[in-house]
């Protein structure tokens, strides 16, 4: 029996459960310096808009590019940037892969609804580089991005939207009325209207392709029932999806298989 949540704030905590958490993201933007200058061919800072974050960096395979997958980061809406994640992209581009991933505004510069907006423009143009079909996954808040651009009132473009062929959604908030009740929300400003709007959950899929949600089981128990909320809830709209407690992984270890060619992250992002 799920138990009613009163603390709000902490069910949204991750950092305070993962022992030395403060020194994460340095160890993050170093991992990431080194790949980016370790002989793989990247281009960087690609604008897709007219805001200084509004660029993504485009990661090659060693051969012509099966398609291409995007990457949406994490951090809540209102942290980080593409420079801490892009050893990330190694196992997808050991596949034959190209990997987009896009920097975007952050909160309380930009509303949630507005860096919805700022995906679908990065994905967008992107997908006009590399041919091929298109796969999305995000983590955290970028879990929530990645989902949401592939609701009903999608902001990509047609073309662009019928390339995709499938998304991984990785600890993603996919529900956002309960950061109504949090401290985070004081930077998200989110209001009723937009909680709602912003909520995958509440939207149909504007596609049906398949659809995997993916979490550690050592998170914090409400990123483990937004993950299989949403899948749950999609099945019911004929999509075919599957939700993936992976061991005890945590918030941010989770990812580490998306380095490995041969992982079962990277496989549930690539079959």
């Amino acid at each position: 029996m799920l138990k009613p949540i009163h603390d709000w704030d902490d069910a949204f905590a991750n950092m305070a459960y993962i022992p030395d958490s403060e020194s994460l993201p340095q160890i993050w933007a170093d991992n990431a310096a080194a790949y980016r200058t370790s002989g793989v061919k990247i281009e960087q800072d690609i604008p897709y808009g007219d805001h200084p974050r509004e660029r993504f960096d485009l990661i090659w395979p060693d051969e012509t590019p099966k398609g291409l997958v995007i990457f949406v980061h994490g951090g809540y809406w209102m942290r980080l940037d593409k420079t801490y994640w892009s050893h990330l992209a190694e196992g997808a581009r050991a596949k034959g892969w190209a990997i987009c991933m896009p920097s975007y505004t952050l909160a309380p510069e930009a509303r949630i609804h507005e860096i919805t907006a700022q995906i679908g423009r990065a994905v967008t143009l992107a997908a006009t580089h590399v041919e091929g079909p298109i796969r999305i996954t995000g983590h955290s808040a970028g879990g929530h991005l990645a989902t949401r651009i592939m609701c009903d009132d999608s902001p990509l473009s047609e073309a662009t939207l019928a390339r995709v062929i499938s998304v991984l959604s990785i600890s993603g908030v996919h529900d956002l009325r309960p950061l109504l009740h949090t401290k985070l929300n004081e930077t998200l400003r989110l209001d009723d209207a937009e909680s709602c709007s912003e909520s995958p959950v509440l939207h149909r899929p504007a596609r049906t392709v398949p659809y995997k949600s993916w979490v550690g089981g050592g998170e914090r128990p409400e990123f483990i029932r937004q993950t299989q909320l949403i899948s749950q809830i999609w099945a019911g709209l004929d999509v075919k999806t599957q939700s993936t407690v992976d061991a005890q992984h945590n918030h941010f270890t989770v990812l580490d298989g998306l380095c490995l060619p041969e992982s079962n992250i990277t496989r549930a992002l690539l079959e």
